[in-house]
């Protein structure tokens, strides 16, 4: 394996960056397992956490564009695990609500999720983890005010 030059092996940006890349797979990874992808744990997990969504709000809280919400709203309700329906106050809009397979579905999810995290978070103590986690908070919280 070739080395990653000083100047750059040591800049924050680098090292977040190499390291989404291990966090996107190990993921993946998991949920593909499970039978699923990163956008159905979105997407269940905000109609689980906030209840029943247009796909608009879906598309807002997940930060998805509309036909990846579209998509994957079609798949997890083709296996049962959300009820799609036309909102009876705006015809041309669809909420979305989980069901219980649905929930059941999303409990796998977080267990491989939580697994992932473990992988990659494996040198690490407890304590190490909390203080990562929150300043990666701190970081995207600055940001995403831009």
């Amino acid at each position: 394996m070739e080395e990653t030059p000083a100047r750059l092996a040591d800049k924050p940006s680098w090292l977040l960056t190499q390291l989404a890349v291990h966090a996107h797979r190990l993921a993946s990874e998991g949920f593909v397992e499970a039978g699923a992808r990163g956008y159905h744990y979105r997407v269940l997990a905000a109609l689980d956490e906030f209840g029943v969504a247009s796909q608009a709000e879906l598309g807002r809280r997940c930060n998805m564009d509309r036909s990846d919400v579209v998509a994957a709203v079609t798949e997890l309700e083709e296996r049962g695990f959300v009820d799609r329906a036309q909102d009876p106050k705006d015809r041309r809009r669809n909420t979305v609500m989980v069901t219980e397979l649905g929930r059941t579905q999303l409990c796998r999810l977080d267990r491989a999720l939580d697994q992932a995290q473990d992988d990659l978070l494996g040198p690490l103590s407890e304590q190490d983890r909390q203080t990562l986690t929150r300043l990666l908070g701190v970081l995207l919280a600055h940001h995403q005010r831009d």
